[in-house]
């Protein structure tokens, strides 16, 4: 089983998550479009398109940067024509560009809101839109949101009202998408990480270098998503993955790979339902 000659369409993924999944995939030799904003580098944000083109080539992969802001329609549009273009055609979308901010309804100010839900759910929607004539076509097409569980749990709301709204309206695009294009036999899920998982936001949102320490590599969130583009489109759809839970089904039960040399302790992620914390064998701080 494999991703060789598979044509990616990746929205964001110049780094973080996004990268780390489309390194994995280019191991197999997919061909991988990365559509994102960063083309020159920020003194915060390690990694641009181009950066994370010539990593994707290295790895063994087909890569093409197109610098693409998915809030804009025209944008998307063109960025899907020319990955058709290089690529033939397109097999996987996957929507991992997102924007965060942790505050409260008083402190979240309206140019914040709107760019957190026109990136997270608006442009979720959009890169689908576009991507779904192309995915009808395909062998075994799949849409996987990095988005998490549609937990209605008070409390993950309450501290960050805007940013919840904006994160589970990408699992909501799962929801309606999964059975919308079940009989066109594509596959729409969601993956999400049981534990924080080391990336720009973690460090310079959530709590620099010991918040890092307490989270896992990116790697863990790549290889699950290996595993679940994969399987079956047409039996695999409509599911809100967790990361360990899909690597555990696996066969993989040993995860010191996916954590900091000397690391003592791990947090859980947001949105994680209390009940799959008390199945993970893995012991995580829960802070909510």
């Amino acid at each position: 089983m494999s991703l060789e000659g598979k044509a990616i369409f990746m929205s964001g993924g110049s780094r973080g998550i996004g990268l780390a999944i489309a390194l994995r995939a280019a191991r197999d030799g997919a061909n991988i479009a990365i559509a994102a904003k960063t083309v020159e580098a920020h003194s915060k944000l390690a990694g641009t398109i181009h950066t994370a083109a010539a990593e994707i080539e290295a790895a063994g992969g087909k890569a093409l940067p197109l610098q693409c802001d998915i809030r804009f329609e025209d944008q998307v549009e063109a960025a899907v024509a020319r990955t058709v273009e290089a690529f033939g055609g397109i097999d996987i979308a996957i929507n991992n560009a997102s924007a965060i901010q942790l505050t409260g309804t008083l402190a979240t100010d309206m140019k914040r809101y709107d760019l957190m839900h026109q990136i997270n759910t608006r442009g979720t929607f959009l890169v689908s839109q576009k991507t779904v004539p192309h995915l009808k076509k395909a062998a075994n097409p799949h849409i996987l949101n990095i988005s998490p569980p549609l937990d209605m749990s008070a409390k993950w709301f309450a501290r960050h009202t805007a940013y919840t709204m904006a994160k589970y309206g990408m699992s909501m695009c799962v929801l309606g998408m999964a059975e919308e294009f079940r009989k066109d036999g594509i596959g729409v899920n969601a993956l999400w990480p049981i534990t924080a998982i080391d990336t720009a936001a973690v460090r310079n949102v959530l709590g620099g270098d010991q918040m890092a320490m307490m989270s896992r590599l990116p790697t863990i969130m790549a290889d699950a998503a290996h595993a679940i583009l994969l399987r079956d489109a047409k039996t695999t759809t409509g599911n809100f993955f967790i990361d360990e839970e899909v690597l555990r089904e696996a066969g993989i039960s040993d995860f010191t790979p996916y954590q900091h040399e000397g690391a003592t302790q791990l947090a859980g992620d947001f949105f994680v339902p209390d009940a799959v914390f008390e199945r993970s064998p893995s012991r995580i701080f829960r802070a909510y």
